[in-house]
């Protein structure tokens, strides 16, 4: 029996995809255009988080979204009402965006004078951290009621972070979360990682996660 010929796809799919990324950057940084990938599970608070996070930043940073989903167009309509540029990115039926979906993505959208584009990514804990999209920079939430055990489970969403926003924490004594073993856990995995404590029902944290977020955009557009 003649012999069966392997071809490793899901690391050729992957090489490609980064180098991908990594040229998109470059158009990015050229166009000064910070675009910010935010992953989460479902659920975890995503679109409130990012409607505060608007309302703080949109008088002095043009701000644009791109709401990823399987399909509906609920958290761009969402996204709308603060006033920002939003759109709605259907993945028919991945549970991701890789680097050329979210460049198909900004072409429709246009960066012509935005300063920073949100991509809204897939709720989902898994696929999304494996496909670097072309961002500058990675956020991912994790809320209290998903438990502070999520490092443990999902490594890989957790060290590819640049910033972890510990969402809910308002309705902490409710949960039986421990807040300093997440944050243990997270640094564990990635000691460069910025954590935010915040409640995006209630604001409280949200000054120092907008601030990360206009200092890095200020330097990317410099």
């Amino acid at each position: 029996m003649d012999k069966i010929r392997v071809i490793d796809i899901k690391r050729s799919i992957f090489d490609n995809n980064d180098k991908d990324a990594e040229k998109l950057r470059e158009q990015l940084k050229q166009e000064k255009t910070f675009l910010l990938n935010l992953m989460s599970s479902p659920g975890s608070g995503k679109t409130t988080t990012l409607m505060r996070t608007i309302e703080m930043l949109k008088e002095e940073i043009k701000i644009g979204v791109m709401e990823a989903d399987i399909d509906s167009s609920v958290d761009a309509e969402k996204i709308a009402t603060t006033g920002v540029k939003s759109i709605q990115l259907h993945t028919g039926g991945m549970c991701h965006l890789d680097a050329d979906m979210t460049r198909q993505g900004l072409t429709e959208f246009g960066t012509q004078d935005m300063d920073l584009v949100v991509l809204e990514n897939v709720g989902n804990l898994v696929c999304p951290a494996e496909f670097d999209t072309g961002a500058v920079k990675n956020a991912m939430i994790l809320s209290v009621p998903e438990g502070d055990d999520k490092p443990l489970k999902y490594p890989l969403m957790f060290s590819i972070c640049d910033a972890v926003l510990i969402n809910k924490i308002d309705v902490m004594s409710v949960f039986d979360f421990d807040l300093e073993a997440a944050k243990e856990r997270i640094k564990a995995l990635n000691p460069k990682a910025e954590i935010f404590p915040v409640s995006a029902r209630t604001g409280e944290g949200f000054e120092a996660w907008a601030d990360w977020l206009r200092k890095n955009v200020t330097a990317w557009n410099e």
